[in-house]
This record gives C-alpha cells, structure tokens and sequence, in this order.
C-alpha cells in the first residue's frame, strides 16, 4: 500500500488544500463529491482539483510531509507545485482513471455520497 500526500486546488486555482490519504484516487473523488459542502474546508472551498501529489511507503511519512508542506506558505506551496506540475494541470483524470468520474460513482462505495 501507498500513501500521498496530495494538493487540491479549486477551478480558479486560488484556494489551496493539503492531505493525505491511502487510497489517492478514491480520496480525489470524495473531495469533488463534497464539493460545496460547507463542513469541510475543502469542500466549502471547492478544492478538488488535484495539482500535486508524493507517494511514501508509509502513512508516518505521509503526514510528516503533510505536516511540512501545511507549514509553508502560499509561495512555497505554489514553487513546490511548479517543480511538479508547471502547468497546474488538473491531475484528476490520471489519478482516477475518467473525470468526471461517473463509472467510478457505480462503485458502492460513494452511494453514500450520493444519497446526501
């Protein structure tokens, strides 16, 4: 298994939002799914564009790094995206496989996204 630690971002690009997860792809459909929604940081801020991502072998190193990179500011986080993704390309599809992902939302797992 591998953990990341993962940059949002919403469509206009000027609202960032830090995490980690262990299952990336999942983690990227749960942010657009909660897109809007006012009980999470990221969701009341629309940051469900993914434009970086690091993968660790472990979660402590992921959450370090999370810890790291939350601790920097807007520059920081914005050269480290640049010397990642240049182009802030929205990474969504590569991660997940299809964007918007409507076959992925089959999966039983989001229905409880869905039924909200």
């Amino acid at each position: 298994m591998n953990f990341a630690v993962y940059i949002t971002t919403n469509p206009n690009r000027s609202v960032l939002y830090t995490g980690t997860s262990n299952n990336l792809s999942r983690r990227v459909v749960e942010h657009y799914l909660e897109r809007g929604k006012s009980d999470s940081f990221a969701g009341k801020h629309y940051c469900y564009n993914l434009v970086f991502y690091d993968v660790f072998p472990t979660m402590i190193e992921a959450i370090a790094a999370e810890k790291r990179i939350k601790g920097k500011s807007r520059k920081w986080k914005e050269e480290l995206i640049n010397s990642f993704n240049p182009k802030w390309r929205f990474l969504n599809k590569e991660i997940v496989g299809e964007w918007p992902p409507n076959k992925v939302l089959e999966d039983p797992y989001f229905q409880k996204y869905l039924k909200k």
